[in-house]
């Protein structure tokens, strides 16, 4: 069935008049070539595999092909994917948007003798579900990922009824669409489906992360903007396990999912651990179960045994506790655990027995993304633990002193966990930087001794382009690439013959925004608003005329050739309006006006979600909006739900 299915696709993409109704001699069939696809293992090609450690989770693409055929191979049957991938795309064809309306095909009528063998350089590469999304939002971009090369998806929660919501409740946007909240069954059978499609590309499938402390204890795991906890009362058994703070075993931050719980409790870890197992004998199907605690910092118990030990710590113990229930069910299923909040924080006295079992994340979610590490950095002490009364590692290279605190005990496979698609994607509205970020962030990997990543971030991160993700891609395969090349590359594809007109545009509003101040960094006085500085308000007033200029190029090119490249174009098109009215409260914001810029808030909500029909593919408008109102309504912090 696999085989089946790439051949198929590599068929249809290389031939793409071949039966077509409107066949003549003009267009002539490009001859079918006998060209043999299958793994390594499957076949004798010779090819030598010592570059994986490991077959199963490392991809190396071998393609050698000639004007009479050849052979298309890899690793693992992913990796056999992949390289069928990378075949198209070495005669012409580009993915630089999800779904169909990204697809650049081109009429071809010889096909390129290709010579291609790479071994990936991260053995992590994906993305991880967030934000609003709709049901085929998730559909297309599971498709998406693996035509860049990236290998993983991972799906959150045991029913992401929060991201369906979302998008389905229409948050932020119901003055324009009629909300169509989902039950958490038909939420679940979707799930089902993703699981189906990510299974069946051989992708890496992670599943859940927190929710196991909720699902021990018999409570809602639920994340969803339509739950309302309050009416939740509890039983003796379930208020003893939550985790003691001054003095009071109750629940945290109004949602069970943010409930740390007494992980002295020998009772309780083991119920966590059954959780854990029974999970993973009814789902045989998930490459690896991510395991966490609750999903909310410094509010772990605080009675007198399980001040003993630091978080980390009680975790690693019932992390061993899961491997013993999986071992003595002759489970082979692997475990991926977190450094997250408190875990940041390594263990002192607690080790994992079984490490070929794990798989660390390191979820770096306060870091500074002004900055990536380099073989330069200045590493500080790493930042002391209190319990409870920690300081966020809020820099780059603080998160990264509490790190090599762990590479001195855990000698596994580690991925870092990042959200530069989650609420810092809008701090960028020309994308440019964002994109240098990432690119720089993948390239700090291996200095960090660091296997891979995946992005916590919305399926719909695609405005005003999705050259983020094209490079982030890109950069996972192949740590060397040129970044000024890769732009090169997609941006020609994605808006023809005036590409760099289109680039050099978006550059030009991502410097007047400027990153580092969106990220509320150079304020004049934070006392006032982390983005206080009425100095600022001329450069970004130049804005407005850029939003002109966006105009005034987009008229030209409102029908081009490839339908990609007229998606591209009329992405701008809104695009520029987008830019006015983030510029406009901005500027409100530079100025300390901190009411009008709520109202500003307010307004883009309704005034722009108009057109999130129409862009929804590419632009998570809920996701927009509660950046907004972090932004006006919170001047410091980080959003945590």
């Amino acid at each position: 069935m696999f085989y089946r299915y790439i051949n198929n696709y590599l068929f249809t993409k290389v031939n793409p008049k071949h039966n077509s109704d409107s066949y003549n001699a003009e267009y002539p069939v490009v001859p079918t070539r006998e060209i043999t696809v299958d793994n390594f293992s499957n076949l004798f090609f010779g090819i030598d595999t010592a570059e994986a450690e490991n077959v199963e989770l490392d991809d190396i693409l071998h393609i050698d092909t000639d004007e009479n055929g050849g052979i298309i191979a890899g690793s693992n049957p992913r990796s056999v994917l992949l390289a069928v991938y990378r075949y198209l795309q070495e005669n012409g064809c580009r993915w630089l948007y999800p779904g169909l309306d990204g697809e650049y095909i081109p009429d071809c009528e010889a096909l390129v003798p290709v010579c291609y063998h790479k071994a990936a350089d991260h053995r992590i590469r994906g993305f991880c579900d967030e934000g609003s999304v709709s049901h085929q939002n998730m559909l297309e971009c599971i498709e998406f990922y693996p035509k860049l090369e990236m290998n993983t998806f991972m799906v959150e929660w045991f029913v992401p009824n929060g991201y369906y919501n979302r998008y389905y409740s229409h948050q932020h946007n119901t003055e324009n669409r009629i909300p169509e909240p989902q039950n958490d069954e038909q939420i679940l059978r979707w799930r089902r489906h993703c699981e189906v499609e990510i299974n069946k590309r051989g992708l890496l499938l992670f599943a859940i992360g927190h929710g196991w402390t909720c699902k021990a204890l018999g409570l809602p795991t639920n994340n969803s903007v339509n739950n309302d906890f309050s009416h939740l009362t509890f039983t003796e058994e379930q208020l003893a396990s939550f985790a003691m703070i001054n003095g009071e075993r109750k629940m945290f931050r109004k949602a069970p999912l943010f409930t740390q719980v007494c992980m002295s409790n020998d009772a309780l870890r083991s119920k966590i651990a059954d959780a854990v197992a029974d999970y993973a004998d009814n789902h045989r199907n998930m490459n690896f179960l991510r395991v966490s605690l609750a999903d909310g910092g410094k509010n772990h118990c605080e009675c007198e045994a399980c001040q003993k030990m630091r978080p980390a710590d009680w975790f690693w113990k019932i992390l061993n506790e899961i491997d013993e229930k999986l071992t003595a069910r002759n489970l082979p299923t692997r475990i991926s655990f977190n450094a997250y909040m408190d875990t940041f924080f390594a263990p002192v006295q607690e080790r994992l027995k079984n490490p070929d079992r794990f798989i660390m994340s390191y979820a770096p979610i306060a870091r500074d993304y002004c900055s990536s590490i380099t073989e330069d950095s200045v590493i500080p002490e790493p930042i002391k633990y209190v319990r409870n009364k920690w300081k966020d590692p809020t820099s780059t290279e603080q998160g990264f002193a509490l790190f090599r605190e762990y590479q001195k005990i855990w000698k596994g496979t580690v991925y870092c966990f990042e959200y530069h698609f989650w609420r810092h994607q809008f701090l960028d509205p020309g994308g440019m930087t964002l994109a240098r970020r990432l690119y720089e962030d993948v390239r700090a990997l291996k200095v960090m001794g660091i296997r891979g990543m995946v992005e916590d971030g919305s399926q719909r991160s695609a405005f005003p382009n999705a050259f983020p993700t094209y490079i982030y891609a890109a950069a996972l395969m192949d740590r060397d690439v040129d970044f000024d090349a890769v732009a090169e590359d997609y941006f020609s594809h994605a808006y023809g013959k005036d590409w760099k007109q289109a680039m050099q545009l978006l550059q030009k509003i991502s410097d007047a925004f400027d990153f580092a101040y969106m990220e509320g960094t150079k304020s004049a006085n934070k006392q006032i608003s982390a983005y206080y500085d009425p100095a600022r308000v001329p450069q970004l007033k130049t804005i407005f005329e850029l939003a002109a200029l966006e105009r005034s190029l987009v008229s030209k090119h409102l029908n081009m050739p490839y339908r990609p490249q007229t998606v591209s174009w009329r992405l701008l098109m809104r695009h520029a309006e987008y830019i006015e009215k983030w510029a406009a409260l901005m500027i409100e914001k530079a100025k300390g006006n901190n009411y009008k810029a709520v109202e500003l808030s307010n307004r883009f909500c309704g005034d722009f979600g108009k057109y999130e029909l129409e862009i929804e593919r590419y632009y998570d408008h809920s996701l927009a909006c509660r950046v907004l109102e972090h932004i006006t309504r919170k001047p410091q912090g980080i959003i945590l739900d």
